[in-house]
């Protein structure tokens, strides 16, 4: 049975990652799943997995050496997926410190110890063992409004805020490890991903969040921005594919193909949930385009991104599934369907969870 180590588990890309992996390999994997559990990061996106005897859960911080050294040595860990990361930009620019912290030392003392685990005398590292590290297409900066250029794997990194440099430190330290050491690894860059579980800070949870209760939707600047959309369930399959069928070494970017300015996702966000709300439902009378603001825009915001998926789609066969008209209606049936979710995470109950299940443990 394969053991993966999965940092950042339980965020939102990490818990649909988990999911869909047991969803393909059932009882043929083993997945321990490594989280520190901070305001992203919550327990309840992956309850229905309590109890499996192939999932466990760890709580630890990535920057904890002593801590992650003993995962890797209390388990024969064969693939790392490491997600863990603090990835808003807004607080970014509040606490760049954090994000150093995380995203580059933490980076760090994970290839340090899955290096010392895999190592063998002569240099060379064991058969089988693999590293992917997971990282976003704001490292290659801001394209130009022009619906022609994209990102590729050669485009330079020219990151324009705290986070975007911090996942640009943390990429170009797992480049010197496969460089310098051979280090069995790969790089993905992933577009903007929606979906279920998503922290309701990101824009699509907080328009339907907001909608709902009739509350103000803000939108930077002009609502002109352009961002690539993914939806998270193709995002994890990606990450699946490139594992098992990348060439090591090598970066693949991961995009939706599914470019859509900023306020064209809030007025679908709307039209949308007024087609599915039922007419009895008291909500519906509060979701209106009047809801729309718009307010100062983000220091350093990048104008648009754009990936070109091509290099994954020759190399490992993947492309995207999921048309956005089809993924936005899944997650906002999704938020519909969990509001006792959504309520616990905006009013920080989730974050009982942990203590409930775990503590004392």
């Amino acid at each position: 049975m394969r053991t993966y180590l999965v940092t950042g588990g339980a965020g939102f890309i990490g818990s649909n990652y988990i999911h869909y992996m047991f969803r393909k390999y059932d009882n043929e994997i083993r997945i321990i799943n490594v989280d520190a559990l901070t305001y992203a990061g919550n327990l309840e996106n992956l309850k229905d997995l309590e109890g499996r005897e192939n999932y466990t859960f760890i709580k630890a911080d990535i920057t904890d050496k002593e801590a992650i050294e003993k995962i890797f040595a209390e388990n024969d860990i064969d693939r790392v997926v490491h997600f863990a990361a603090e990835s808003h930009v807004d607080r970014s620019i509040k606490n760049p410190e954090v994000f150093v912290h995380t995203n580059v030392i933490g980076t760090a003392c994970m290839l340090n110890a899955a290096k010392a685990a895999w190592e063998n005398p002569d240099g060379s590292f064991k058969e089988g063992k693999k590293f992917l590290h997971v990282s976003t297409d704001e490292v290659y900066g801001s394209l130009p409004d022009d619906g022609k250029s994209y990102f590729y794997e050669t485009t330079p990194y020219q990151p324009h805020s705290p986070y975007s440099a911090s996942k640009a430190g943390s990429d170009l330290l797992v480049k010197a490890y496969m460089d310098t050491y051979k280090f069995p690894a790969n790089i993905t860059n992933t577009s903007n991903n929606y979906g279920p579980y998503q922290f309701p800070e990101k824009l699509i949870p907080l328009l339907i969040n907001n909608a709902l209760a009739g509350k103000e939707l803000p939108v930077y600047g002009d609502g002109m921005n352009i961002r690539d959309w993914l939806y998270v369930d193709d995002h994890a399959k990606g990450i699946d594919m490139v594992q098992e069928q990348g060439k090591l070494f090598e970066t693949y970017n991961i995009g939706g193909h599914n470019e859509k300015r900023n306020i064209e996702i809030v007025n679908l966000v709307i039209d949308t949930l007024q087609e599915m709300l039922p007419d009895d439902d008291p909500r519906k009378k509060n979701v209106s385009k009047d809801l729309i603001k718009y307010v100062t825009d983000r220091k350093g915001h990048d104008r648009r991104y754009a990936i070109a998926p091509d290099k994954i789609k020759a190399e490992v066969g993947w492309e995207p599934e999921t048309k956005f008209a089809d993924g936005i209606k899944k997650t906002i049936r999704w938020y519909l369907d969990n509001q006792d979710w959504l309520k616990n995470v905006t009013s920080g109950d989730y974050q009982k969870y942990y203590d409930s299940m775990y503590e004392g443990r």
